[in-house]
C-alpha cells in the first residue's frame, strides 16, 4: 500500500491536539511531542502545533470551526499539506475536518502509526500485517478525500457499469482483506508448529517487550549479537527476532525481541499483529526494557503493563531493565514502588549493568529447577540424548549396567525423564 508520506520529499504537518478541561496537561503535552516524534520518524516536518481546551471533542469536527479557521490560515501560510490530530477521529469527522481546512490531508494518530509500520515493515508477513491493519482502518473511511484511494495507490480495481468508484474500491478492500488473512493464517499455522517443536524442547523462553525506542533491540545484539537493525527511531523494528543466548550458569534459553508498544496502539495494529505479540504470551518470562532517560519512562511502563495485562499475560515472571543509564544526566535508581522487583540498570550500548541482568535471567530460568542424579539403563540411550538437549548436564559417568548423569532441569524435563524410564 502507498504510503501517506512521500519519501522523495519532506511533508509540513500541523499537529492539532483536545485536551479535556479535566485532563493532566502534562498528559496532553507528552502525548503531543510523542505525537511530533511519530511525525518525524515518518519522515514528516513539524510545522505547527495547535492545542484546544474542551469539555469534549466535537462530535463532528472534533475541534470547533474557529479552531477549524485558525489551522486552514496556518497551512495557508506556511504550505503545510497534512494535519494529524492526536486522537482517533471518526469517518465524518475526517472529512468534515478537511471540506473546512481545505487542500491539506487530514489524518489521526492511527493513521500515522500505520504508515510508519507500513514504512518499516521488512518481512513478508510484517508488510502483509501492515496492510491488513491499514485496509481495515481505511475501508469505512472511504467517504472523505479516500473515495478517490489516494492513500490505498494504485491497482485498485475497474469500475463497473453503472458503479460508484466507492463502491468499487469498497468490494476490492474486502476481497484483498480476505486474502490477506488467509495467507496470515497459513503463516500463523508454520508459527504453531515452531512454537509446538520449542515447547518440546524444554528451552526457557523470554519475551523482551517495553515500549517502543526502549531499546529492545540494541540489547538483544548485545546479548546475541543478533544483527536486529537499531535505530534512535520509534517502530524500528517490527519483526520479531528469536536468539539463543547462554546464561552464566550455562543453561541456553531463548530471546525474542517483540513489536513496541505506545500510547493508544491501534486496536487494527494489536489485531493484525496478535502472532507477533504472541510471543509475549507463550514465553515463560518478559523482559520489559524502560528507556530511563526518557522523564516519560513510568508512564510508559503502565502502558506496557497495560498492554501486556490486554494480551493475558500478566502472570509471567518480571525482569524490569531501565536501559539508557549512562545518559540520564542525574543519574538514576529504581522507583521506590518497584524496589521489590527484579529490576536493573543497564546501557545496551556501553553494556553497563548487563553482567547483573544475565544474573536475573539465569535466576529466573533456573527457578523451580533441581539437581537430580538419574541412573540411565543400557537399553535407554535416548534419554542420554534428551537430557543434553532439555537439560543441563553437570556430570557423566559410564558404568557396566549403564549411565550414571548428574543435571539440572525443571520439573517438565524431570517428569518426561521418568516416564522414558517408565517411572
Amino acid at each position: 500500500m502507498e504510503k501517506i508520506f512521500d519519501e522523495n520529499r519532506i511533508t509540513g504537518a500541523v499537529l492539532v491536539s483536545v485536551r479535556l478541561s479535566d485532563q493532566d496537561e502534562h498528559e496532553c503535552e507528552a502525548s503531543l511531542e510523542e505525537l511530533g516524534r511519530l511525525l518525524e520518524t515518518a519522515g514528516g516536518e513539524l510545522i505547527a502545533e495547535v492545542v484546544q481546551v474542551r469539555e469534549a471533542p466535537d462530535a463532528r469536527t472534533y475541534v470547533g470551526s474557529g479552531k477549524l479557521s485558525e489551522i486552514r490560515d496556518i497551512c495557508e501560510s506556511t504550505g503545510a499539506s497534512l494535519v494529524i490530530f492526536d486522537g482517533e477521529l471518526t469517518p465524518a469527522q475526517i472529512k468534515n475536518a478537511e471540506d473546512a481546512i481545505g487542500d491539506v490531508t487530514v489524518i489521526d494518530r492511527p493513521m500515522l502509526i500505520l504508515d510508519i509500520f507500513a514504512l518499516h515493515a521488512r518481512t513478508g508477513e510484517g508488510k502483509l500485517q501492515v496492510e491488513l491493519a491499514q485496509l481495515k482502518y481505511t475501508i469505512p473511511r472511504l467517504a472523505g478525500h479516500g473515495t478517490e484511494m489516494s492513500r490505498l495507490g494504485g491497482g485498485i480495481g475497474t469500475r463497473g457499469p453503472g458503479e460508484s468508484k466507492l463502491e468499487s474500491d469498497r468490494r476490492h478492500i474486502k476481497r484483498r482483506i480476505a486474502a490477506l488473512e488467509e495467507q496470515i493464517r497459513e503463516m500463523e499455522k508454520n508459527r504453531k508448529t515452531q512454537r509446538e517443536k520449542r515447547d518440546k524442547s524444554g528451552v526457557f523462553r523470554v519475551a523482551v517487550a517495553g515500549y517502543t525506542n526502549a531499546g529492545k533491540s540494541t540489547l538483544l545484539n548485545y546479548l546475541t549479537g543478533a544483527g536486529i537493525l537499531a535505530e534512535d527511531k520509534l517502530f524500528a523494528t517490527l519483526d520479531p527476532t528469536t536468539r539463543k543466548y547462554t546464561l552464566p550458569s550455562g543453561t541456553e534459553i531463548l530471546l525474542t525481541d517483540t513489536v513496541g508498544f505506545i500510547r493508544n496502539l491501534p486496536t487494527q495494529l494489536i489485531k493484525a499483529f496478535r502472532s507477533t505479540l504472541e510471543e509475549v504470551m507463550y514465553c515463560d518470562a518478559i523482559l520489559i526494557v524502560a528507556d530511563a532517560s526518557d522523564e516519560e519512562y513510568e508512564a510508559q511502563l503502565s502502558v506496557t503493563e497495560t498492554l501486556i495485562n490486554d494480551l493475558g499475560a500478566s502472570d509471567k515472571p518480571v525482569i524490569y531493565a531501565f536501559n539508557k543509564c549512562d545518559i540520564r544526566e542525574q543519574g538514576f535508581t529504581m522507583p521506590l514502588g518497584m524496589r521489590n522487583r527484579e529490576g536493573v540498570c543497564i546501557s545496551a550500548l556501553t553494556g553497563e549493568g548487563m553482567e547483573e541482568l544475565a544474573n536475573l535471567l539465569d535466576r529466573t530460568a533456573n527457578s523451580g529447577k533441581t539437581t537430580e542424579t538419574i541412573k540411565i539403563p543400557q537399553n535407554k540411550g535416548a534419554v542420554l540424548s534428551y537430557l543434553y538437549a532439555n537439560a543441563t548436564v553437570i556430570s557423566v559417568d559410564y558404568e557396566d549396567y549403564g549411565t550414571t548423569v548428574t543435571a539440572t532441569l525443571d520439573k517438565k524435563t524431570l517428569g518426561a525423564v521418568k516416564k522414558m524410564l517408565g517411572g
